[in-house]
């Protein structure tokens, strides 16, 4: 029995029906969870459903019991978050897919053992232990094996060659190399287990209430700081990671001390928050500004630290390890973060002064560093960015292969040229679930891009037969009660703008090249699209007289003067205005202005005007994205703007991704290297 084995077992639970007690012939035992923290288990969602109902109803209906020293302890729990969740409480699906996870808040536990959680992703191959309770053998007791984590199947980590015994779903899966839980048992296969990884819980983040599970995880980076300070002389996990072989560096105590004191601070308001800072403190160590190939999504302050560690530098035939630097830096970047976000409001002096006291011995550059940032009043240092999103997403539909099925790719776009993919679906999916099927996706990616209040703005790269997919007007969270058909939309809260697919797959015309640097520099006018516009002219009845073709359209356009914007009262992905967009576009223009609903407007004279103000105040190419935005806003309360309520907007630079020989994120240099 290896020391991580005795230090699990005062953390493992029995879940059943309230009441059961010990419960010697199992016949109400449910399976396994663990304490996280005090008053919170972690389990799988399949073994609370054992419940039925009354557990996703939210009532405290799942029997907790433990082991305290030779004393057994019981209490309940209520399950606040769980995914996947039944959409019908008294329907389970008989299949419980992925992550198949549950976060349970118990009741009279505040002095409960915990398990530590490990802060970044396992690394296989890597021994493990798995363990829980069973009644395999017959009676109800701990059990635990040992095997090898062997792999991944995409979501879930695969054991091979070990067999997690019946009833330990929902147990722990200790890293024996990490000294810490790096997962939870899920179910059996043929040859092996099935393992959820902890990065899973990121999920748990998302879902509605999921600020529970931020307030587990810092419970959790308390209670072990606690525990490293505690004059008891029980073990701990820290001091048991103590006794591991390591590399020099952010050792055990150090991690601990630094979780701890992120415990006390405002959590992070989005994955791309922390990566901000992570981009910044990579850029300064290797003095470069290259954006790093690693894309993550760290949901908390402890897991940005995690995602540092293991950093060295080589230089011909010697190494240096970065990561102690590293992590001191990041530190010091949350401190001035949060410093400028909350001001006096929240307290980061402790946390300062063990960030000074720690780079006692540092470089002296580091130290320098550290100082301007972690100092009231100095200015920003070099390793401070211009507040602003960390990323912008770009949306890729291509045009459809089989069976009029589109596919897409998900990406973010680091600096305006490096592209990190995300998701994608060669296979591709019809247009009428086009929605349903990005909508995650696009979540997931806009977490990542967003830095604190400065959003993320979505490149829509489409066939232009999509132009007048109304993209702005998605919501990404799906509707849980009814007030939620009043939250914003995907245009209302950030900057959506569509480019075009097809001449991106060649270098850019000249006459692209020159109309976009006609309108980066301003000023914008408007022109019709087509001549025949209903109301572009005077007289909207002689506008029609003569349909205007694709030569002439193309004509006018090519001759139009820098800074024109064409402008549309009406739909672009068929009919005539696909014909004259096609003109358009072969004639440079990297700007227009259409609607996206039918042909039955009555205020198209009124949309001209309004559009040629609008292109007048903006200016500049770069000036016109935040006003398309506010139009889409205000467009829905108020009936004199509902001229805009379907407005969409061609924002297409010829030197943005994707384009001929396309950008994409460096390749990943070998584990540990810069």
């Amino acid at each position: 029995m290896s020391a991580f084995d005795a230090l699990v077992r005062p953390a493992l639970v029995r879940i059943a029906a309230p009441g059961t007690g010990y419960d010697p012939f199992g016949d109400r035992y449910w399976g396994t969870g663990f304490f996280i923290a005090p008053g919170w288990v972690l389990t799988c969602a399949h073994v609370v459903a054992e419940g039925g109902s009354a557990v996703w109803r939210s009532e405290p209906a799942v029997g907790i019991t433990w082991e305290d020293g030779k004393t057994t302890r019981e209490t309940t729990g209520t399950v606040v978050l769980a995914l996947p969740r039944p959409d019908r409480p008294e329907d389970p699906p008989d299949r419980w897919a992925f992550p198949d996870i549950a976060l349970v808040r118990v009741t009279g536990a505040q002095k409960a053992s915990c398990v530590r959680l490990s802060e970044r992703p396992a690394v296989w191959p890597a021994a493990v232990s798995l363990h829980g309770w069973s009644r395999e053998t017959g009676e109800l007791g701990i059990r635990h094996v040992h095997g090898t984590l062997n792999g991944s199947d995409g979501q879930a980590l695969v054991t091979r060659g070990v067999m997690p015994v019946e009833g330990c779903s929902g147990g722990p899966v200790v890293d024996h190399a990490q000294g810490a839980v790096v997962g939870l048992n899920k179910g059996r296969g043929p040859d092996g287990g099935a393992v959820v990884p902890v990065t899973a819980l990121r999920r748990l983040h998302d879902l509605p209430g999921g600020e529970a599970m931020g307030e587990a995880l810092r419970a959790h980076d308390r209670y072990h700081l606690d525990r490293y300070r505690s004059l008891d002389d029980r073990p701990d996990w820290t001091r048991a990671q103590l006794l591991l072989p390591g590399s020099p560096g952010v050792g055990p105590g150090l991690r601990t001390q630094l979780h701890g004191r992120f415990a006390e601070l405002p959590a992070p308001t989005a994955p791309g928050e922390i990566m901000n800072l992570i981009d910044q403190v990579k850029a300064w160590i290797r003095d470069d500004s290259l954006p790093d190939a690693l894309e993550d999504d760290p949901r908390t302050w402890s897991e940005g630290a995690g995602l540092l560690r293991g950093l060295r530098a080589v230089h011909g035939s010697a190494a240096r390890d970065l990561d102690l630097d590293a992590v001191l830096l990041y530190a010091a970047h949350v401190v001035r973060h949060l410093s400028v976000r909350y001001g006096e409001r929240v307290d980061t002096a402790g946390l300062t002064r063990w960030i000074v006291d720690e780079s006692g011995d540092a470089d002296r550059h580091l130290r320098r560093e550290i100082d301007r940032l972690v100092t009231p009043g100095k200015p920003a240092p070099f390793s401070v960015r211009e507040p602003r999103a960390r990323a912008d997403v770009l949306l890729e539909i291509d045009t459809p292969r089989y069976d009029r099925r589109y596919p897409w790719r998900v990406k973010l776009l680091l600096d305006g040229h490096t592209v990190s993919p995300l998701h994608c679906d060669d296979r591709g999916v019809e247009r009428s679930r086009l929605r349903e099927t990005l909508r995650e996706p696009l979540a997931d990616a806009l977490r990542r891009g967003d830095s604190g209040a400065h959003l993320a703005a979505v490149e829509a790269v489409l066939p232009r037969e999509l132009f007048d997919e109304p993209l702005d007007t998605w919501r990404l969270e799906p509707s849980q009660e009814p007030e939620d058909a009043w939250s914003a939309t995907l245009g209302q809260r950030r900057i959506v703008v569509i480019r075009d697919a097809r001449r991106h797959g060649r270098e850019p015309s000249p006459e692209w090249r020159d109309r976009w640097e006609a309108a980066d520099g301003g000023p914008l006018r408007g022109a019709p699209l087509r001549a025949e516009v209903p109301g572009a002219g005077r007289d909207a009845h002689t506008a029609r007289v003569r349909r205007e073709t694709w030569a002439e359209t193309y004509d006018r356009l090519r001759e139009a003067g820098g800074g024109t914007v064409p402008v549309y009262c009406g739909p672009v992905g068929s009919g005539d205005g696909l014909m004259a967009m096609n003109a358009a576009l072969t004639a440079g223009h990297p700007l227009a202005l259409w609607r996206t609903g039918a042909h039955d407007h009555t205020d198209c004279e009124e949309f001209h005007e309004r559009a040629h103000r609008l292109l007048a105040k903006a200016v500049t190419a770069q000036g016109l994205r935040g006003p398309v935005r506010s139009l889409r806003t205000r467009a829905p309360d108020r009936a004199a703007l509902a001229w805009a309520e379907t407005i969409a907007v061609l924002y297409d630079p010829p030197d943005r991704p994707p384009h001929g020989g396309r950008l994409e994120a460096p390749p990943l240099l070998g584990e540990g290297d810069l």
